[in-house]
């Protein structure tokens, strides 16, 4: 008799600590169903849902405005009975509070991770469950914490070299994703604030390449014509800084030697650039941030609102990786094998001592 009273307080104890709310999500993921950021994104996902429960569907827009909407159309207009209970989504290029609008009466619940909407659109959007009750909340990684990381690292680097001007300054080039992505935005601003402590750098031109490589590569092949005492090439993402290197390469310039260059994201090609010198800094880990939201949303879900945490959560997150910190990464998440990690312990619903949320990706890497 003792023993099955133990066995029956057991299972009552289980069900106490696991909450039995069937979540279920949509992301609507805003880049390339073969970009490596976005694809470590939603597979760091997949692997936070199945770590939890959570129902999680993942729609790529391939990095077309038209697409993030019209998938944000068809989860709306599905029938009542189909349609998720939140849908995470960005604020890239924007399109913030068009989406807001489009899950407006839907019964969905909004949250943005990643990038949300800026301060000028709050003024007219207001804050998280004011005006849209629908939208619960956000996170997004200190974008700002890239930028900055990554150029003060260039700029040791230039330092180390005497890769002076005729000027004695070092001159830095700078490309960047877009003009409108917070996330962008504020990594310019962290760039732009290591310049400004240095006081002997001098940043003779920013473009933005989208993102892409290939627009980077054709850039960088004219600045490096027009400024030839640059010797420092910052870029917002990994994939940038490649194309650069690569117009660079065509040059007869070797990088890491006679050029350096930065760049943000942790793909294999990147962590193995660490690794050969060929990549002077790197800073990542924010892929992160999409999993850390579905934490967020199961505690929701399940009677731990995160409200007291704040509704607009910007953290630290990132990594300034060299190559032994490459090494480890590789090592635990080489071809996107998240499921080491346990996101359970991660959750206050779960874990009801837990007080705070810590999202910094270093805890993940020790």
């Amino acid at each position: 008799m003792r023993r099955l009273f133990a066995v029956v307080v057991g299972i009552l104890l289980a069900f106490m600590t696991w909450p039995a709310f069937a979540v279920s999500v949509v992301f609507i993921n805003p880049g390339k169903s073969g970009e490596a950021y976005w694809v470590a994104a939603a597979d760091s996902m997949r692997a936070a849902s199945r770590s939890l429960g959570v129902d999680l569907e993942v729609k790529f827009a391939e990095r077309d405005q038209l697409r993030v909407l019209s998938a944000a159309q068809e989860i709306a207009a599905r029938p009542k009975a189909d349609r998720p209970h939140y849908v995470i989504i960005t604020n890239d290029y924007g399109l913030g509070p068009k989406l807001l609008s489009i899950f407006e009466g839907t019964g969905i619940q909004c949250f943005f991770a990643y990038s949300p909407p800026t301060v000028a659109d709050q003024a007219t959007l207001g804050k998280p469950r004011q005006i849209h009750k629908h939208w619960l909340g956000s996170l997004q990684p200190r974008a700002a914490d890239a930028g900055y990381l990554t150029a003060q690292a260039l700029i040791a680097k230039g330092r180390a070299a005497k890769a002076h001007g005729a000027d004695g300054k070092l001159h830095m080039l700078a490309i960047a994703g877009d003009r409108s992505t917070p996330v962008s935005i504020h990594r310019n601003e962290g760039m732009q604030r290591a310049i400004r402590e240095a006081g002997d750098v001098v940043l003779d031109q920013v473009i933005y390449s989208d993102w892409n490589r290939e627009k980077a590569q054709q850039q960088s092949a004219v600045l490096f014509e027009r400024y030839p005492l640059a010797r420092l090439i910052w870029a917002g993402s990994d994939q940038m800084a490649f194309g650069a290197m690569t117009s660079w390469e065509r040059r007869g310039g070797q990088p890491g030697q006679n050029a350096w260059f930065s760049g943000v994201n942790t793909s294999t090609e990147a962590m193995e650039a660490v690794k050969s010198g060929r990549l002077s800094a790197l800073a990542g880990g924010h892929f992160i941030v999409g999993a850390w939201a579905l934490v967020m949303i199961y505690d929701h879900a399940n009677g731990r609102d995160f409200a007291d945490e704040g509704l607009d959560l910007d953290r630290p997150m990132f990594v300034l990786f060299d190559a032994r910190a490459a090494d480890r990464f590789l090592a635990r998440f080489g071809d996107g094998k998240y499921d080491s990690l346990d996101f359970k312990k991660y959750s206050k619903a779960l874990n009801p001592g837990l007080k705070h949320y810590d999202f910094s990706f270093e805890q993940l890497i020790r």
